[in-house]
């Protein structure tokens, strides 16, 4: 049994010409066709779409997890530290309110203290 993969135009513009399956020098078993557009190769499964093994996407995804796991470490730290330091904000503040210097009066206070000023200025009482 053969298939043949007809020629196409490989990621660098390049025609390669059409083949058969299996090659010759090649694996025996490979005998389908596939591949994509601008990749094809001989394989032995009719539903292969990568012409490489899959144990490099094994690395891929232990990268990937790796990189997420200390992205969420940072972000963790970065959430506590924010937390801590807003409690100690506030926990540190005076529970008393600062003495300005200036004493507030009622303004009833003030308005009664200048008309009696104003009556005393006429000798009124």
């Amino acid at each position: 049994m053969s298939t043949e993969c007809s020629s196409y135009l490989n990621a660098d513009k390049v025609l390669v010409s059409a083949f058969s399956c299996p090659r010759a020098g090649g694996d025996a078993r490979a005998v389908y066709c596939c591949g994509f557009q601008d990749v094809k190769y001989c394989c032995d499964d009719p539903h292969s779409f990568f012409p490489y093994e899959h144990s490099y996407m094994w690395w891929l995804s232990v990268g990937a997890l790796v990189g997420l796991s200390i992205a969420a470490v940072v972000l963790f730290a970065f959430i506590i530290t924010v937390c801590v330091l807003c409690y100690l904000f506030i926990s540190t503040k005076p529970r008393s309110k600062l003495d300005t210097g200036l004493h507030l009066q009622m303004a009833e206070n003030a308005v009664y203290r200048a008309l009696r000023k104003w009556k005393a200025s006429f000798g009124t009482t």
